[in-house]
């Protein structure tokens, strides 16, 4: 996203969370044993820059983002408290068509090998999943009289996931988040690092391509979540035609090609890098990237969200010959509670932003141009963020995402939301209530932007299978008739009224700035580093002296992922893992009585420094 992105590693030294063992025995099925692959549903890219289907009709990809297995749970978040069949028809029958998963090279390799762990000293794998809630995902269909249950393998879970996709007729869309398992892996600018190779990252992609290549489910690869960094930094990610370690649009060419190889249907969607150099103002690659606005100079850099400044394709566009029609370029943009970047800003004050001047400040030379110029398709990866009062008191955040929502409807352009998930920081999500309750308001504020007819029925990728289990949605051989259609593009609603215009305050003034995901049991992150980033747990103490001190489930003095571990156990299974009378004391902590996987998302803000006590 993101995302304040504060993701915290959530340690895979978390042991045992609801996650019993898991067996590796079983031998996953391939992609041909899959029943309802039918191999149609394919995706292209025309001469008009429009995603058309096998018969040329144009689509819109209207999805979200669900992430969890890119931050070591090895499986969605919220599968710790909710169902995981239930979930997937939920966003089906929300009318969304496309689910966008951030997973990581670390956990593409693990699955090829089908073992417990790929290495790159991150430690054996946990699984946060209740039994109660999912007895299909373990191996005897539930837990015993003695609370005893094994956890089928990750990747057979996953299988099961894309099953689930497909009786829903959504598609999905993998997104390759970080080269290691890690809550903050995406803070690393750049497509491999200390664990993981470039080569590493190809042979993921690779082999994850050629075993769904005959399964249409899976319709798209993200080859990178938000490439960035900047020069003063050390490593970052550069656009030009040179071979350059660090240049991604090179790397973004040998990672299509290692996916188109083995799938050539796929759509190859491609972010954007952080700092693109102002060539006209003398600026290099080796330009450091601040703000000289206190030397009365202009910055000779163009700043952006991570992976979303791609100014580099106009003169550079990513070559892979005859795949051209499988590329699809993917920004990700954010609003000012995401950071207050200079383009929400104007010289005005009694004025505020609109489309217009964010065209002109920013999206235009950054992204939209590809759009407007009919050059390329855009598919919005991220976008996102509060607009309830508590969070938006003003209004800003909610006016910047309707401004960015209608002009993406507007202009067609493709978009996975950030995010269903709850627990993303700076953004929040679909739901709340661990997982268990959709969050009406925003959920109608973005429903306009997904595809859907004029009398309202949400439209989905597959020919054969109606989006959804609600019997409100059909599928696009209901939409189109079955044929190639003259329609230029889709039917959408209008789009909503303009709210007043906000109020703003002074801006922070920053060249460039990434966004954050902020996961409260992954936790998202920004950009720039915030002290929320690298808070310590709070030292606390607690236990014998019967002083409350809240989260410390556990009663060892301080307030740690260890205590969101306890608590999630003692849910599954309160004789088997008991938790001492003032232990539930600490712990219940999030307003309602009992303990409950919501109390376990409060600890892990606490020891995200996220919330104080």
């Amino acid at each position: 996203m993101k995302k304040f992105k504060l993701k915290r590693f959530m340690s895979a030294v978390a042991a045992a969370v609801m996650l019993g063992t898991f067996s590796i025995t079983s031998v996953p099925a391939t992609a041909e044993d899959k029943p309802g692959a039918n191999g149609d549903d394919w995706l292209h890219v025309n001469e008009n820059a429009e995603v058309v289907d096998k018969d040329g009709n144009p689509v819109w990809l209207t999805g979200v983002n669900w992430f969890g297995y890119n931050a070591g749970r090895q499986v969605f978040d919220g599968v710790w408290s909710k169902n995981m069949h239930s979930m997937l028809n939920q966003i089906a029958d929300h009318g969304f068509n496309l689910l966008r998963v951030p997973m990581s090279t670390q956990i593409l390799l693990q699955w090829k090998k089908h073992g417990p762990d790929s290495g790159g000293g991150v430690g054996e794998v946990t699984m946060m999943v209740n039994p109660y809630e999912n007895p299909e995902l373990t191996v005897g269909g539930g837990v015993d009289g003695a609370g005893q249950y094994e956890l089928k393998y990750s990747f057979d879970i996953w299988n099961m996931a894309v099953d689930w996709c497909r009786e829903n007729g959504m598609k999905i869309m993998v997104d390759i988040h970080s080269a290691t398992t890690a809550a903050m892996g995406h803070q690393k600018p750049l497509w491999y690092d200390n664990n993981f190779s470039e080569e590493d990252w190809l042979e993921a992609l690779e082999w994850f391509c050629d075993y769904y290549k005959d399964d249409d489910t899976i319709i798209a690869i993200d080859l990178k979540n938000e490439p960035h960094g900047k020069p003063e930094e050390g490593e970052f990610a550069k656009w030009d035609d040179s071979n350059d370690h660090n240049n991604w649009k090179a790397a973004a060419e040998r990672g299509a090609m290692a996916c188109l190889n083995q799938n050539p249907n796929l759509l190859i969607m491609i972010e954007g890098i952080e700092c693109y150099p102002d060539f006209e103002k003398g600026a290099d690659w080796n330009t450091p990237a601040v703000d000289y606005a206190h030397y009365d100079e202009p910055s000779k850099i163009f700043g952006a969200w991570w992976g979303g400044n791609l100014r580099g394709v106009r003169d550079n566009p990513v070559d892979i010959g005859k795949f051209k029609s499988q590329i699809v370029y993917s920004p990700h943009d954010y609003g000012p509670l995401v950071w207050k970047q200079k383009w929400f800003y104007m010289d005005d004050d009694s004025k505020t932003f609109s489309r217009e001047s964010l065209l002109e400040d920013y999206w235009y030379d950054t992204w939209a141009y590809l759009v407007e110029e009919k050059m390329y398709p855009l598919l919005m990866g991220e976008w996102g963020g509060f607009i309830d009062k508590q969070h938006d008191p003003t209004g800003e955040n909610k006016h910047w995402m309707q401004e960015l929502r209608d002009y993406m409807i507007d202009k067609h352009i493709h978009h996975t939301f950030w995010c269903f998930n709850e627990n993303s920081g700076d953004t929040g999500g679909l739901v709340y209530d661990d997982f268990g309750k959709w969050d009406e308001e925003k959920y109608e504020f973005v429903k306009p932007a997904l595809w859907q007819t004029e009398g309202g029925q949400f439209i989905g990728l597959d020919h054969q299978i109606k989006l959804g289990q609600a019997g409100n949605g059909i599928s696009l051989s209901d939409y189109y008739g079955g044929g190639a259609s003259s329609q230029p593009r889709p039917t959408t609603p209008p789009a909503t009224t303009a709210t007043e215009p906000a109020s703003t305050t002074a801006p922070e003034t920053v060249t460039t700035a990434a966004p954050t995901e902020t996961t409260v049991t992954t936790v998202p992150a920004t950009q720039p580093t915030t002290a929320a980033e690298t808070a310590t747990a709070a030292e606390t103490t607690s236990g014998s002296s019967g002083m409350t001190t809240p989260g410390d489930a556990n009663l060892d003095g301080k307030v740690t992922v260890s205590d969101c571990v306890a608590v999630l156990q003692y849910i599954a299974n309160q004789s088997k893992y008991p938790i001492e009378p003032q232990g539930l004391v600490n712990a219940d902590i999030d307003g309602q009585e009992g303990i409950s996987g919501g109390d376990a998302i409060m600890i892990q803000k606490i020891d995200a420094g996220l919330v104080t006590f």
